[in-house]
């Protein structure tokens, strides 16, 4: 399968129970590298089973497209304006270009939009997939979960073409 085998649309309310999944399976695939257990069981908001409801949510301030192959949806991307909010590809299909479409796709977005700069916050396992797209690591900073977890994640920033006018 390759990035050419997807498509991308925006989200549904009926969405939401299968991105906690894949928001969970995701988070659930890392292993414990740059974080404990602990710290990835409250990034994925003490969540062993799918609940859409925190999504749901999201989706009522934030734009949210997902990625879908076939009729299955396999990963997702939120943003408002200029910032990427969350990126998560169910471990199934990382590796294959879809993250980097959901990335594109939020940059041409906002290029459309005339914003000549986005940023994102990214943990310290996707910083290196951000770098290769072109982001560049403005700082470390905490980033607060749930019940007073603070974890290490990367403000990262990528200038964007403006558009030919």
């Amino acid at each position: 399968m390759s990035a050419n085998e997807i498509s991308l649309r925006p989200a549904q309310e009926t969405d939401a129970w299968v991105l906690s999944a894949i928001h969970i399976a995701a988070i659930k695939a890392l292993p414990a590298t740059f974080y404990t257990q602990k710290e990835l069981l409250a990034w994925r908001n003490y969540r062993d089973k799918p609940d859409g409801s925190n999504i749901l949510k999201s989706m009522k301030v934030e734009t949210c497209k997902v990625a879908i192959k076939g009729d299955t949806v396999i990963g997702f991307a939120s943003f408002i304006v200029d910032e990427l909010i969350g990126l998560y590809v169910h471990p199934k299909y990382q590796g294959k270009g879809i993250g980097r479409a959901l990335v594109q796709n939020f940059c041409d977005e906002a290029t459309d939009r005339g914003i000549d700069k986005v940023i994102t916050t990214a943990s310290l396992y996707a910083e290196g997939f951000y770098l290769r797209l072109g982001f560049t690591a403005i700082q470390k900073a905490p980033h607060y979960l749930k019940k007073g977890i603070v974890v290490p994640v990367t403000k990262m920033s990528k200038t964007l073409a403006t558009p030919p006018t």
